[in-house]
């Protein structure tokens, strides 16, 4: 479950409910539009294998975390036209209308995810912004209520997605359209799959979105290596042959003996960016924040260093934290002072 473009907000557990393991379904449920009525489906299959099953290990782990997913528009959205297709698009994915059970007997521990109608209309959330904020900066006030969302509680008794829509102009985009799901119905690379099978080329409409194609790697670090001319000798030869291999084995000794001291004792120091040892409080003044950058700079940038658009992305992230830290902090040793991070990397081809 590897994951790129992704924000995750750890929530307050008394507010959020288990997560949902990701099944794929070959069966299309029947769609129910009626004009008088609010977009929702429903399955007729009153088979309990195929309504309901177990919530997974791997799904009971992202009991508090959600993916919050920010889109800027070029034009309002048109709701109803927005909610017919959401209906139609996530009718397929079955995660996306179940909700949790338990049968309450000595198993009731053991939650189960079971099939039920939704009703997209509960779903569609159009908030109201102060007007008085919203005229003195309306980025701001955007930038206020998604940093708001993840404080907001969601609905056990629904499948635990949501759009919030946010028609205010700002500096770059006619509106905002925010998406909250439950990290259990989803990894970040799957959902940034499906939202681009929700949609269509606005070249073609008839067609899906084209991803485009990887381009080379160049640049030294993707030079092939010369390998020794037979003239320097056997032993020689053998040394530059054997060489990356005995340099692998090492790095993933260090790496898994990291990874286990990590797990058993080895902390980072107490930081602006880590809580200390038994502090649980909920910290009301996280948010969401992001800064524009121009594309072309950053390529500039890479050109320049002959590295990838993601190293100088990393890079720049670093600068900003290890400004941040010594801004916060108002020292200057670095000793002992490191961050350790997860960066899960998309192995999956391109579909």
């Amino acid at each position: 479950q590897r994951s790129s473009l992704e924000t995750k907000v750890a929530m307050d557990a008394s507010s959020v409910s288990p997560s949902m393991a990701s099944v794929p379904t070959s069966r299309l449920l029947p769609i129910r539009t009626p004009r008088s009525a609010p977009a929702e489906w429903t399955t007729t299959d009153d088979s309990s294998a195929a309504t309901e099953e177990p919530v997974t290990p791997t799904a009971r782990l992202m009991e508090a975390i959600y993916i919050v997913v920010t889109i800027g528009l070029g034009s309002p959205v048109n709701l109803p036209v927005f909610s017919a297709g959401v209906a139609a698009e996530l009718a397929r994915y079955a995660r996306f209308r179940s909700i949790q059970v338990t049968d309450g007997s000595k198993d009731g521990n053991n939650p189960r995810w079971a099939r039920t109608a939704v009703n997209v209309e509960d779903h569609m959330i159009v908030p109201t912004l102060d007007p008085a904020a919203v005229e003195a900066d309306p980025d701001r006030a955007v930038e206020d209520y998604v940093a708001s969302v993840y404080t907001l509680p969601m609905d056990r008794s629904r499948p635990l997605w949501e759009f919030h829509f946010l028609d205010y102009p700002t500096s770059e985009a006619a509106s905002t359209v925010v998406f909250r799901v439950h990290h259990s119905l989803s990894d970040g690379m799957s959902l940034i799959t499906m939202l681009l099978a929700s949609a269509r080329s606005a070249a073609d409409p008839t067609r899906l979105p084209a991803m485009p194609d990887q381009p080379a790697r160049t640049g030294a670090i993707y030079a092939p290596r010369h390998r020794e001319s037979a003239s320097a000798g056997a032993l020689a030869a053998f040394i530059a042959w054997i060489w990356p291999y005995l340099v692998l084995a090492w790095n993933t000794m260090v790496d898994v003996s990291f990874f286990a001291a990590t797990t058993v004792f080895l902390r980072d120091p107490c930081t602006p960016f880590r809580r200390a040892e038994g502090d649980v409080t909920f910290n009301p003044r996280r948010r969401f924040v992001h800064r524009s950058l121009s594309l072309d700079d950053v390529k500039f940038v890479k050109n320049a260093m002959s590295c990838t658009v993601n190293d100088v992305l990393v890079g720049a992230t670093s600068a900003a934290l290890s400004r941040y830290y010594f801004r916060k902090s108002g020292g200057s040793n670095t000793y002992r002072t490191w961050l350790r991070s997860v960066l899960l990397v998309n192995t999956r081809p391109t579909a």
